[in-house]
């Protein structure tokens, strides 16, 4: 995850000092670099990656943790499940995520009474813990877009079809007296 200080080559790093952030929110916009997109597009198995920006604002959350909420856009080109064609899609996402200490007491997980976890769908996500005294904020950029990547891009008017498994009446359902037919009194 964005806190993990194990990071691949391939991705987006901008690395925040937890120790220079204040209470009073900072404006930060990132950028990846050719390079960064281009080991992105590899990792996230599209064609190329055209643009991935995120305008975020950073804060002290509570004593001890920090929180990034912002704004990711990005531009990029995959193939189209159907063609094979380049299909351009966007990015847009909106991330609110706080990161705590390992081990501090807003990290721990809250259980009910039978030992469940106690979830809010509503609610914000739970923390993620981080260790040091950094926070890898392109990480967490790079997270948030990979979100929004469509799974089964399509070029515009393409539509599936000329694949036909089966036949309509191959797919009904057998009449369940049908085994009766054959059946003679003796």
């Amino acid at each position: 995850m964005a806190g993990s200080n194990a990071r691949d080559p391939r991705e987006f790093t901008y690395l925040v000092k937890v120790a220079h952030i204040s209470a009073n929110p900072v404006q930060v916009h990132v950028e990846a670099d050719e390079r960064e997109r281009a080991g992105l597009a590899e990792l996230w198995k599209v064609e190329a990656v055209n643009r991935l920006s995120a305008d975020l604002q950073i804060a002290r959350w509570k004593k001890d943790g920090v929180r990034i909420k912002g704004n990711v856009t990005g531009e990029l080109v995959q193939a189209c499940v159907v063609t094979l064609e380049p299909v351009v899609s966007t990015i847009d996402q909106e991330i609110d995520q706080i990161f705590v200490p390992e081990g501090s007491k807003p990290a721990r997980i809250v259980l009910d009474g039978a030992g469940e976890m106690v979830l809010d769908p509503e609610g914000p996500d739970l923390p993620e813990t981080f260790t040091g005294d950094t926070i890898d904020a392109g990480a967490l950029v790079a997270e948030f877009a990979a979100l929004d990547i469509d799974p089964y891009p399509k070029k515009e008017g393409v539509a599936f079809s000329g694949h036909i498994e089966s036949k309509a009446e191959e797919d009904r359902k057998p009449s369940p007296f049908a085994v009766l037919k054959d059946w003679k009194k003796d």
